[in-house]
């Protein structure tokens, strides 16, 4: 394998640095990268180089990881770009992504049945299919990093709340 641990994500699977992707093709250089990379290949040359093999399995299974996940994908272009997420720092958000976020918060509290909370996961595969149109517009068309950073940060407020109606999808179903 003549490839380098420094590589970004892209570069070792082969693929353009951008946030549109194929899910098949990441899927299938996956596989093929695995098999390349897989410890039993190297068994006849010895330990160090199991261990190397090992090495590169684990990174190539990291970059996969990222790559195959929207929502990861975006984060990791964003910070190669120098628009890091930092959502742990960074919570600004729009005041009217704010007031969306409140309503949402407000129908789930008053969320009576399956029927509403179908409605609101409706409402948020909705949302998050915008903003990831939104996200691969910054930042293949624009290139915007920054701008596609803060719809990301928004992304991962859809995704925690998108857990919070499934929870109570499975509390109805118990």
């Amino acid at each position: 394998m003549n490839l380098n641990l420094n590589s970004s994500d892209f570069e070792l699977f082969g693929l353009p640095e951008r946030f549109g992707q194929d899910r098949a093709a990441i899927d299938a250089r996956w596989k093929e990268l695995q098999r390349e990379a897989h410890p039993d290949r190297f068994s006849a040359q010895g330990q160090a180089a199991q261990r190397v093999a090992m090495q590169w399995s684990v990174r190539i299974n990291e970059a996969y990881q990222r790559l195959k996940d929207p929502l990861k994908r975006a984060a990791y272009l964003c910070e190669l770009r120098g628009a890091p997420i930092n959502a742990e720092n960074n919570t600004a958000m729009p005041a009217q992504f704010l007031i969306e976020q409140m309503e949402w918060r407000e129908a789930l509290d008053e969320a009576a049945g399956e029927a509403d909370l179908e409605v609101l996961d409706d409402q948020l595969t909705q949302s998050r299919q915008e903003a990831l149109q939104r996200i691969e517009r910054l930042l293949d068309e624009q290139g915007d990093p920054a701008a596609a950073a803060q719809q990301v940060r928004g992304l991962m407020f859809v995704e925690r709340f998108g857990q919070d109606v499934q929870a109570r999808f499975e509390q109805l179903g118990q």
